[in-house]
């Protein structure tokens, strides 16, 4: 999954991104309302970390230009201490969350997978297809209950295929959302994850769509 970080602080800008990254996620940053604002608009994101107070175009603004653009991607607005009108201005505007700083990781990280499992239709943390689990709190897969050793970029395109059940997903999108923007993209290497997942998977859980992708099913 991959995710936009607009925060200008550069020290919680660092922090915000090592730790989403520490829990798999592919993550890109802006540090001014501009670039998050062409990032966003841009690229497709599973979620997005939004401070208001940005340089050059305040974080209202930017996820306003959003909403109107028709990007549906889950933003959660991070808010100061006593900016009770700001949490109420970004609710209007299209947020989906808010978390008032200071806060702690942990706390983002859960409502970020909050966010994401529910704009995918998901009520649990846990999500299942057939044999095979995973645990998106604990970053953890596992089938009939044994635990799959996986790569980072295999978890991701196995959790992407997850969050997508029963969809067809082209090789284009899983590249978009498994590697951050700087990352040098090599759309061959998506069939090299499947291929791995493949033999650590019971048979028939990833179809290959002809000419479309990949989907994943429950095997009948």
């Amino acid at each position: 999954m991959r995710i936009l970080i607009v925060e200008d602080e550069p020290t919680l800008q660092s922090q915000l991104a090592q730790g989403a990254r520490e829990a798999g996620y592919a993550v890109d940053v802006a540090g001014n309302g501009v670039d998050g604002h062409y990032q966003g608009d841009t690229e497709p994101y599973d979620a997005v970390v939004l401070d208001l107070g940005l340089p050059q175009m305040d974080g209202i603004t930017v996820l306003r230009k959003w909403r109107a653009a028709g990007r549906t991607m889950p933003v959660l607005i991070l808010t100061a201490r006593d900016g009770w009108h700001e949490k109420v201005a970004g609710i209007d505007a299209g947020a989906d969350d808010y978390l008032t700083k200071p806060f702690h990781m942990e706390e983002l990280l859960a409502r970020l997978r909050g966010l994401i499992r529910r704009a995918g239709g998901h009520a649990s943390s846990e999500l299942v297809c057939g044999p095979l689990t995973i645990d998106i709190r604990n970053s953890r897969a596992t089938v009939n209950g044994q635990a799959l050793t996986l790569t980072s970029h295999e978890y991701r395109v196995l959790t992407y295929l997850m969050h997508h059940r029963d969809e067809v997903i082209s090789r284009a999108d899983l590249v978009e959302h498994i590697y951050a923007q700087d990352f040098d993209r090599d759309s061959n290497t998506v069939e090299v994850f499947i291929a791995r997942l493949r033999k650590k998977l019971p048979p028939g859980l990833i179809e290959t769509v002809r000419g479309l992708g990949y989907r994943l099913t429950a095997p009948q």
